[in-house]
């Protein structure tokens, strides 16, 4: 394989670049922006208000990801709300003749899906406008090939048709980054490495305390990738290169693209690097069939989201890599991802990456887990390493002792709302949890804590398995003897080093006193629409749905059970048209509530019981909602526009989904 890509001839970009074509303003004004796409160019100016936080399920919906070829172009943000309105249709944006467009703060929030910006670039958009960008969203498109920039001088000159200097969208960038962007993308910048033609900078960070993050990467950064040389003496933010990985995972949203892209691109006959460390999943459309809306499956949705299954099975054949797949004899998968890699893979100290913005859920555990792009995993099947530029970390400190009601989830939903964080200032951070109601918590319940690591915009979330002097955490410790079978010796061996050194350098440092924390929900729209329920107005709802990977977990079981036992012993069920799902994360957590009788508890009660998978959360399973009336309590991650259906959906904890299932309202649960 790489003697083939030795022989590939690869240029960099020319120094000043022209763009012909249009400039799209994505405003909170539907009309503003029916009149650019009836062809009406807008003068645009700071008054007028640009859409924030644009999610990348608003620019390509879940159901628009079972495509993945140059078809993406007629897509680009089909579900883009505007005030009440989704303005533009299928192929507006590509027969508007735009090269660029342009948002306000925090654009390319949420998912990690490639699918959006390869969308937005086969519509002919090479220029993509913000005052803030996410980091995967902004790494994809860098990987693809589409400019970014926060500076909105761009504007005028591309309108007026002036040369632009490449230097403009690589100023301020490292160096791995910049050559990138010189190349044209990920891979031709990797064929030039490969070439010795594209240097990565050397690391001479002498040696300092580090975070728990910087700590990981120092051990993991290649130095040479053609010796296997890998690790330096210290790491400090705003270093840049390539960190070997000790798990790759993708699932079967990304898995298909990134296999086009490698069998066009390196060798339909070639091999990965180091097959037995990738996984792959068939978790995410394992119920569509039984949720897809008639219109779509006569769009041949459903045979397209097939092709995706087909794909992914035929390329893990072809390569020896583990499927981890549908259940034989029963419905569902084997599990979500992040579940199984956390239940099942990861170790502390591990860097793991995969397809998926809630990768950070396994840094629950102590491993610097964190969610790539399409481009990124295709790869690093060639290469086993990806970029990293070594990130800033905030210190999360929850301290006290939270009430017996209040959960991770809580926690974690007042931190959404801080203002640090609602301001986009914890982007592309390491978003660090400590304190004594961090050590508290269980690993299932620190997992929900840095799964949501992505909902606040940052690197990654993780914790540390050990005390500043070594002393393993007992609650880490009893999850790998419980979890993995490890001796109790070999736990807090592998625990012992993964800490952050006294006098390690934060961004920022916040405190939550988890004593004064009340059970929250997010309100529609935002997951960063925390409100304390007991200041919300009454809000009567239509459904309740308790799983995904955020809370589909053993513990998250435990606090569906607690409440619905409460509530059968006072003679109470669901509530009368109320419909509650109880889905579970992985097989695992299946078995476990089977030997606990959750099972027959939670059917007793009135609950529809859902096998693993994911589901509801992206619109692709039971819990989804059908019509805008409809109204979820759900203690899934995110509740974008339209991620979930076109209802509202109110995020909540287990325990507050599982008391307003019986109550028939958003109620906290008593206990």
């Amino acid at each position: 394989m790489i003697q083939s890509l030795l022989e590939r001839h690869v240029e960099k970009r020319p120094a000043r670049i022209k763009f012909d074509g249009r400039v799209l303003f994505l405003t909170e004004d539907a009309a503003l922006v029916k009149q650019q796409l009836a062809g009406h160019d807008l003068a645009w100016n700071p008054s007028i208000k640009l859409r924030d936080n644009i999610s990348t399920d608003e620019i390509t919906p879940a159901y628009i990801c079972y495509y993945y070829d140059e078809t993406l172009g007629d897509f680009p943000y089909l579900g883009l709300k505007c005030g009440n309105e989704f303005p533009i249709a299928r192929g507006a944006v590509k027969q508007g003749g735009f090269v660029a467009s342009v948002a306000g703060k925090r654009r390319g929030k949420g998912s990690s899906r490639e699918q959006s910006p390869y969308a937005e670039m086969c519509a002919g958009i090479r220029v993509v406008v913000a005052e803030n960008v996410e980091r995967i969203y902004q790494q994809n498109c860098q990987n693809l090939g589409l400019f970014v920039t926060t500076n909105f001088g761009v504007i005028d000159q591309i309108r007026r048709g002036e040369e632009i200097a490449l230097e403009e969208f690589t100023r301020g960038e490292d160096d791995i980054t910049r050559q990138i962007i010189e190349y044209g993308g990920l891979f031709n910048f990797n064929l030039a490495r490969l070439q010795g033609r594209a240097s990565v900078p050397v690391i001479t960070t002498p040696r300092r305390p580090m975070t728990l993050a910087e700590k990981i990467l120092a051990q993991h950064f290649v130095v040479d990738l053609s010796r296997d040389q890998v690790g330096v003496p210290a790491v400090k933010p705003g270093d840049a290169g390539f960190v070997r990985t000790d798990l790759r995972f993708s699932h079967e949203y990304v898995t298909p693209m990134a296999a086009i892209f490698f069998e066009q691109l390196v060798g339909k006959d070639e091999k990965v690097n180091d097959p037995s460390s990738i996984v792959f999943f068939r978790d995410h459309l394992t119920f569509l069939d039984k949720v897809m809306p008639a219109e779509r499956v006569k769009m041949g949705l459903l045979d397209l989201a097939g092709d995706l299954k087909r794909k992914q099975e035929e390329f893990a054949r072809a390569q020896g890599i583990r499927l981890h797949g549908e259940m034989s004899g029963r419905p569902g998968s084997e599990g979500i991802c992040h579940s199984m890699v956390l239940e099942n893979y990861a170790l502390p100290g591990q860097v793991i990456v995969g397809s998926d913005s809630h990768t950070p859920h396994s840094g629950a555990l102590g491993c610097l887990a964190f969610g790539i792009g399409t481009t990124d995993v295709f790869n690093a099947w060639i290469t086993k390493d990806v970029r990293v530029h070594v990130p800033a970390s905030i210190k999360i400190v929850v301290r006290g002792k939270k009430p017996a009601n209040v959960t991770a989830k809580d926690i974690v939903l007042e931190i959404l709302r801080h203002p640090y964080v609602k301001n986009g200032d914890a982007l592309a951070k390491v978003i660090e949890y400590s304190g004594e109601a961090m050590d508290a918590l269980s690993i299932d319940e620190r997992a929900t804590m840095t799964n949501m690591a992505a909902e606040i915009g940052g690197f990654t979330g993780i914790v540390a398995t050990a005390s500043t002097d070594g002393v393993p955490n007992a609650r880490a410790v009893e999850f790998l003897v419980a979890r993995r079978g490890m001796s109790r010796a070999e736990a807090e061996r592998c625990c012992a080093p993964w800490f952050s050194d006294p006098g390690a350098e934060y961004a920022q440092r916040i405190e939550i006193d988890a004593s004064a924390l009340r059970p929250m929900v997010a309100t529609p729209g935002d997951p960063g629409n925390g409100v304390f329920i007991d200041e919300l107005p009454e809000v009567a709802i239509t459904s309740a749905y308790g799983g995904s990977c955020t809370a589909g977990k053993n513990e998250d079981m435990d606090m569906y059970a607690a409440v619905f036992q409460r509530a059968l012993a006072s003679g109470r069920r669901v509530a009368p048209g109320v419909a509650c799902y109880i889905q579970f994360g992985s097989q695992s957590t299946r078995d476990y509530c089977l030997q606990k009788g959750y099972i027959d508890l939670f059917r007793a009660v009135g609950a529809q019981i859902i096998e693993p998978s994911c589901g509801a959360c992206i619109n692709a399973g039971p819990g989804a909602s059908k019509s805008k009336d409809e109204v979820t309590i759900s203690s899934q991650n995110r509740n974008f526009p339209g991620r979930s259906g076109p209802g509202q959906v109110y995020l909540a904890s287990p325990y507050t989904v599982a008391a307003s299932a019986v109550a028939g309202k958003i109620v906290a649960a008593e206990l």
